[in-house]
């Protein structure tokens, strides 16, 4: 039990995990990827876990997926509004990485089966032209490496029971990525003030959520800088080419077996698929 005023245990820095624990996650967390299915919390089954044990496992995952043939082609940032990081007790964003098999173009027909449970979000996606690496990065560095900003709807996806789920549950299940789908318009960096993109979400013709895109920290291009500063302490960094989803500026929408999802972003045309 946490004493009053003390950190919670996965929030204090270090491993609290074995090596063996840790791959043992992640070998769970790579056949419920397989088999579209979910596990028990590892919160509730590893207490001692800590935020850098739920990177580790993530790291072991994605290389599982590698190995098995998946190549990366970028990386997802979540948890970046104030009200995601209360909910869970931490002060700064996450990340997990995306595939080239989890990227699908707007206007495709999507097996709801493919993932275990689905809900989306809206974002915008940066396509970076040079890498970016180390912390302390600008808004204007990010942008002065971006090719395009493009319209884009993350499909998420958790291979961890939902309920009662921390952070460390999140970032072990690769930030709960399931998908992208990315819309056709793009945009330059400096065409247009990132900070008031404006979306409706609209599921089935019905208005479910509308957000602005300086709900993801005031600026989409504070979370990709925060996103090379963590990569760089886990020796790693954003490469050209990838592809970087900001963060949503809405809630997450539940969608069902035979929804019909389209997002209208000013600017930006829009993002469409259908569930199948």
């Amino acid at each position: 039990m946490t004493e009053p005023g003390s950190t919670p245990r996965h929030l204090r820095g270090g491993r609290g995990l074995s090596d063996e624990a840790v791959a043992a996650i992640a070998d769970e967390l790579a056949e419920a990827t397989r088999t579209r299915t979910t596990i028990e919390r590892i919160s509730a089954r590893y207490p001692d876990a800590t935020i850098e044990d739920s990177y580790a496992i993530q790291r072991i995952w994605r290389s599982r997926r590698e190995e098995a043939g998946a190549r990366l082609v970028g990386r997802k940032i979540g948890l970046t509004s104030r009200a995601m990081q209360e909910a869970t007790g931490i002060t700064e964003p996450d990340y997990g990485v995306i595939f080239d098999d989890q990227v699908f173009r707007s206007g495709e027909v999507l097996e709801h089966a493919r993932w275990s449970n689905v809900r989306v979000e809206v974002e915008l996606a940066f396509v970076l032209r040079s890498p970016l690496e180390g912390a302390g990065l600008t808004v204007d560095d990010v942008l002065d490496a971006t090719e395009a900003v493009v319209p884009a709807v993350e499909i998420l996806d958790s291979h961890i029971e939902l309920a009662g789920r921390t952070i460390v549950d999140t970032i072990s299940d690769n930030a709960a990525l399931g998908a992208v789908v990315i819309g056709d318009a793009e945009i330059g960096p400096r065409d247009r003030d990132l900070s008031w993109v404006g979306a409706m979400c609209v599921v089935n013709d019905e208005v479910v959520e509308t957000g602005v895109s300086g709900g993801v920290l005031g600026h989409a291009a504070h979370g990709v800088a925060w996103l090379a500063g963590k990569l760089a302490q886990h020796g790693d960094r954003l490469e050209a080419g990838d592809l970087v989803l900001a963060g949503s500026f809405t809630r997450p929408v539940w969608v069902h077996p035979g929804d019909r999802l389209r997002v209208e972003y000013q600017d930006l045309g829009v993002v469409e698929a259908v569930f199948r």
